[in-house]
This record gives structure tokens, C-alpha cells and sequence, in this order.
């Protein structure tokens, strides 16, 4: 019989996950109206994460947060960015003993490969000679000394939260509304994509660890705590 308490707690992270994807789109149609700024969290070379510990200044990257899917341009040249960290974590699940974990990494890989081949030829043809550089911190740990149960645990438990700043920017475009039919399709195959994969990373954590991602828990990445 399950816990109380886990059943609270697993309620809580659901409520949580709703209330921040509402609170991304109420941020962005504010911003669109009365041209703010973005979120503090979000501009370039800082970020003031609510534990000191964390805290982090200076160039070298910024979680992904409100802001980011402000335009089109914004939106592709982040996203390249987030996919390039995941395709990097997600190769070294062939190392992973369960066939499950390494059959799901790859399909990261190519996936996600395809869409930053994509992202950066829309790019290059619809902005040329724009710089592309975004400041982005990853939100991964390094993953490269792991093994074993520490290195899919770790894994699915970073991707969690990897995933959804995904979702909740891709659906923050397409609350914004985007200017070009193809992009708006790439963010709705995205966020609908990879929530999927959430809820499927999820159950994987239960059931093979007896855990369930909760926001603010230990051990996330380094970028995690929004």
C-alpha cells in the first residue's frame, strides 16, 4: 500500500508542473503587451536561483526560462542549444545495462540530431549573418564517471526537468503565436514528444528506483532549480 505522503507528494509535482506551464504563457502574453523585459533569471550572463548554493554568475549559460521563446529566432537558436546538451547525454546511455535505456537514448539521438540539423537550416536561411550564440547553462550533470544504476538514475532524472523546459517553451511560442507555420509545428511535435517522454521517464524511475522526481529534490543539475 502506498504512502500517504508519496501519493501527496507525486499530486504536488503534477500541480506543480501545471502551475508553472500557466504561469510561463500568463508571463509571455504580459510581456508581449507591455513590452517588458524578460524574466530576470533569464538575462544574459546571470542567474540568482532561489538556493545560495547554486547561484550562479557570469558568462557560460542560464537555465531555460520565460523569455527564450519571445521570437522565432529566440526560440531556434535556444533550442538548438537544449537539444545539443540532451543529444550529449543521451549518447552515453549505451552504456547503460538495460536495453530499454539504451534503446532510448538513441532515439534522443536521432531525433534530436534531425531537429538541430533542421533549426540551424532554417536559420541560416532565414536570418543569414545573424549570430546564433545564445548564453545557456546546461542542466545536465556530467554523466561521463557514471555507470550502472547511478548512470540511468541520474540520467532520467535530469531529462525530467531537461524536457520539461522544452515543453513549457515550445508551448510558450505557440501561445505567443509564431510567424512561420513550420516552427510552430516543429514546438507542438516537441512539447507533445516530450512529454510523452516524461511521463515515460517517470514511470521508469518508479519502477526501477522506487522514486519519483518532485521538484526542488536532491541531486538535480546544476540548472534545475527554476
Amino acid at each position: 500500500m502506498r504512502r500517504p505522503w508519496v501519493t501527496l507528494a507525486a499530486a504536488l509535482a503534477a500541480v506543480v508542473v501545471v502551475a508553472t506551464t500557466a504561469a510561463v504563457v500568463t508571463m509571455a502574453a504580459r510581456d508581449d503587451a507591455t513590452g517588458n523585459r524578460a524574466h530576470p533569471m533569464m538575462r544574459a550572463g546571470t542567474w540568482d536561483g532561489p538556493n545560495p548554493a547554486r547561484t550562479w554568475t557570469g558568462r557560460g549559460g542560464g537555465p531555460m526560462m520565460p523569455g527564450v521563446a519571445r521570437t522565432d529566432f529566440s526560440y531556434l537558436a535556444h533550442m538548438v542549444a537544449h537539444h545539443q546538451e540532451a543529444v550529449a547525454a543521451a549518447r552515453q546511455l549505451a552504456r547503460s545495462e538495460r536495453p530499454r535505456m539504451r534503446a532510448f537514448g538513441r532515439g534522443i539521438v536521432a531525433t534530436q540530431t534531425a531537429q538541430i540539423d533542421q533549426m540551424k537550416g532554417w536559420l541560416a536561411d532565414w536570418y543569414p549573418g545573424r549570430s546564433t550564440d545564445v548564453v545557456y547553462r546546461p542542466m545536465m550533470r556530467d554523466l561521463t564517471g557514471l555507470s550502472g544504476d547511478r548512470l540511468d538514475r541520474t540520467f532520467l532524472q535530469d531529462m525530467v526537468v531537461h524536457h520539461m523546459a522544452a515543453v513549457m517553451m515550445s508551448q510558450q511560442l505557440l501561445a505567443r503565436g509564431s510567424a512561420r507555420p513550420q516552427v510552430a509545428e516543429l514546438a507542438r511535435t516537441i512539447r507533445d514528444d516530450q512529454h510523452a517522454e516524461i511521463f515515460q521517464m517517470r514511470r521508469w524511475l518508479r519502477a526501477w528506483f522506487d522514486a519519483s522526481w518532485h521538484p526542488g529534490g536532491p541531486g538535480m543539475g546544476p540548472g534545475m532549480m527554476w
